[in-house]
């Protein structure tokens, strides 16, 4: 499978915070083109500011792999990563990262620019106007 068919595993997950009243970001990581964790948004759900969708899947893949450490994995997000979960990826020692919309307001990369693992390999862009679409459709019901 390509990047777009893993980010489009991504965006589905990112549909089901969508219709639960969450940010609607999605994520997977698949390790040796199998997905191992699948994550969205819990933040409303278990009044948890950390409840990230890539913090969730992170746990996910841990477990499943049976260590804390995901360098033979790739993370998809359908949005850039915050500080928060950079950091967090930064630590998993993550392989490679792909995402989807940029996040000019809280991304990593404005502010934390170093917070991912030296060697983690980043591709940006996946799929993005999709991405940012569901964001935009989401924050549009809410105002």
């Amino acid at each position: 499978m390509s990047d777009e068919d893993f980010m489009k595993r991504a965006l589905d997950e990112a549909r089901i915070s969508f219709n639960e009243d969450e940010v609607p970001v999605g994520a997977v990581v698949v390790c040796g083109d199998r997905i191992i964790a699948r994550a969205h948004n819990l933040t409303e759900r278990l009044h948890d500011v950390t409840a990230h969708a890539e913090m969730q899947a992170i746990t996910a893949a841990a477990d499943f792999l049976g260590g804390k450490y995901l360098e033979s994995c790739t993370l998809y997000v359908t949005v850039e990563p915050c500080v928060m979960c950079a950091g967090a990826l930064g630590w998993a020692q993550l392989g490679r990262l792909v995402y989807g919309a940029t996040d000019d307001k809280r991304g990593y990369s404005a502010f934390a620019p170093n917070a991912l693992h030296p060697k983690t390999e980043v591709r940006q862009g996946v799929l993005a106007e999709e991405c940012a679409e569901l964001m935009r459709d989401f924050f549009k019901k809410k105002r």
